[in-house]
């Protein structure tokens, strides 16, 4: 999702949540993404149900297709990009559980996302998990 300011284009990204996320910030941010479950087969489809269920934001035609990159861990990401239009007062995100601290027994509950941000194309740059960085390019070439 992107919007502009000041004439300027702004992309919006997420932080993951989770204790192994809770410190990092310069590389750690992503677009919101997921995976494709069973029954869907348009990778469209996947990523416009994993936008809502990290954010809450239903994305709005027209979509920008920006390709596919392979992460470092193997898994393949297709992204578009579409113009924020109407923002909800606040975003939302599906949470997950895992034993934390390790091997304690004790599971707890965390969110996907715990924040989102709206940045500039070279502050995002920075922030973004670096194999997600050519979608920026990509965009930014697709708004010139």
């Amino acid at each position: 999702m992107y919007r502009f300011r000041n004439q300027a284009p702004e992309v919006f990204l997420a932080h993951p949540g989770g204790p192994f996320w809770r410190s990092k910030d310069a590389g750690a941010w992503t677009i919101p993404k997921g995976g494709a479950i069973a029954t869907e087969t348009d990778p469209i489809q996947s990523a416009k149900r994993e936008f809502f269920e990290e954010t809450g934001v239903t994305p709005a035609e027209p979509f920008i297709p920006l390709g596919f990159v392979k992460q470092k861990g193997g898994k393949t990401v297709h992204c578009w990009a579409f113009e924020a239009r109407a923002m909800p007062e606040k975003f939302t995100s599906i949470t997950f559980q895992i034993e934390y601290p390790p091997r304690s027994g004790n599971m707890q509950t965390w969110p996907e996302i715990d924040r989102w941000q709206f940045f500039t194309l070279d502050v995002a740059r920075g922030k973004i998990l670096p194999s997600q960085a050519p979608f920026l390019d990509r965009l930014e070439e697709y708004l010139k």
